[in-house]
């Protein structure tokens, strides 16, 4: 194992260790303004929900390495303590991206990006249209991380209100996570996309207790086909079925297909000696 003690690294290449590894990350598309009325737009992936009562929000604009300064997002929120935060999909990463370039101090990259403003109802900065989702928020908090290239700053953001394109609303009237097509930062220049095909679903043990583990059968935790996934998945019951259990291989690769489609109880039938 390579072990690396950040320290001893630049920061700009523990940040790209930090940004390739802690991935991928969901995308804040911050609609800004200053005093005198400019609109900002810019998107950041230091970013993420962290309560929801109240409903916070947190994204951090970082110091720049090049020259220590700080971007216009944050010196917008220092003065107008408001903002706009819209999520991305993939018919608009493009758009973002050209809206992350460094322009000069009172560009307004909704033009240059060529995304679309539309009134929000108890902020200042505009709402972006082709978000799926715009969270309007009052920001709560600024707080510093560090006084150099690459520190953070956490902006802290209380949302007030929520506005949805019903496009990407199910029957039952809530947010399609199939339908929302997010895009997500990764490292350098990579971005991941959450489409219907590499969606996948996990059953949460919060309602049931899972045996664990430790509970599994000796031929069931010590087989050579079992994956970690597939003992997890096992080991996700509340109690083992009664009898004995294969330790026959292919066995066990029937029972692994059977997994693969979320066959839980189906796969420890097979797993049953006759």
């Amino acid at each position: 194992m390579k072990t690396i003690n950040p320290s001893e690294l630049s920061p700009m290449q523990v940040q790209m260790i930090l940004q390739t590894a802690v991935a991928p990350r969901p995308i804040a598309l911050a609609s800004t303004i200053d005093k005198n009325g400019n609109v900002n737009l810019s998107p950041f992936s230091f970013f993420n929900l962290f309560s929801s009562n109240p409903p916070i929000l947190i994204f951090s604009p970082a110091r720049r390495f090049l020259d220590n300064s700080t971007k216009d997002t944050l010196h917008n929120v220092l003065e107008v303590p408001e903002v706009v935060i819209g999520n991305v999909n993939f018919n608009m990463v493009q758009q973002v991206s050209l809206s992350s370039t460094e322009y000069e101090t009172g560009t307004d990259e909704f033009i240059k990006s060529g995304l679309t403003k539309k009134p929000a109802e108890l902020v200042k900065p505009p709402l972006i249209a082709e978000s799926p989702v715009n969270f309007e928020c009052k920001v709560i908090e600024v707080k510093p991380l560090g006084n150099e290239g690459g520190a953070g700053n956490l902006v802290i953001c209380e949302v007030l209100k929520i506005h949805i394109r019903e496009e990407f609303l199910n029957e039952e009237g809530n947010l399609d996570q199939k339908k929302l097509d997010l895009v997500s930062r990764l490292g350098g220049n990579w971005y991941g996309r959450t489409t219907a095909e590499t969606l996948f679903e996990v059953p949460k043990p919060l309602v049931t207790k899972g045996i664990g583990f430790d509970q599994l059968p000796s031929e069931i935790k010590n087989s050579k086909i079992f994956t970690g996934n597939d003992l997890g998945m096992l080991a996700n019951v509340e109690q083992l079925p009664e009898g004995n259990f294969s330790a026959d291989e292919k066995v066990h690769l029937e029972a692994q297909k059977l997994l693969l489609e979320g066959k839980i109880e189906e796969a420890w039938k097979v797993l049953l000696t006759q």
